[in-house]
């Protein structure tokens, strides 16, 4: 087979309809708009006009809500830590506080504090102490011999 020999399956490329290229084309002149009026010309959006009716967007409910105080956390896997203990990038005999884990660019910015989950296997014994842990990863560190500290509240903080 050569480049030449190649082509693509019949229908996968559908040739563009180039408008107002003249009376020979069949969408010359006009360009399949008609003649005349509002949606002839360009630069018109009729999306959301229902001529003075209440449009849809506005007759639908609106859900949800977004709390303007809430906190964010940047969230670290158990399994993560780990490999960086494995990679010597943190030392595991030490307590591992948010800034050892900002240092040693396993977090980028501590946020309104760092939360630990249980994603991944821990076999180190650490000493960890962050703001916020999930249940299962506290228990995955004291099952590997280590202890989970779980830090005063960001929201006192915040406050």
């Amino acid at each position: 087979m050569k480049l030449h020999e190649l082509s693509d399956n019949p229908g996968a490329a559908k040739k563009q309809k180039r408008v107002a290229r003249g009376p020979g084309s069949g969408k010359g002149k006009t360009a399949g708009r008609g003649i005349k009026g509002q949606k002839s010309r360009s630069g018109v959006a009729l999306g959301g006009y229902e001529g003075g009716q209440m449009p849809l967007y506005r007759r639908l409910p609106k859900r949800g809500f977004n709390k303007p105080n809430r906190l964010k956390f940047a969230v670290v896997n158990l399994g993560i830590i780990d490999k960086f203990i494995a990679e010597g990038k943190i030392d595991a005999s030490q307590p591992i506080t948010e800034d050892v884990l900002v240092a040693s660019g396993l977090v980028r910015r501590k946020l309104d504090g760092v939360r630990v989950l249980a994603k991944g296997e821990i076999a180190h014994a650490i000493t960890l102490t962050v703001t916020g842990a999930s249940g299962p990863a506290i228990e995955a560190v004291a099952k590997a011999g280590g202890t989970l500290t779980v830090a005063a509240k960001a929201e006192a903080a915040a406050e």
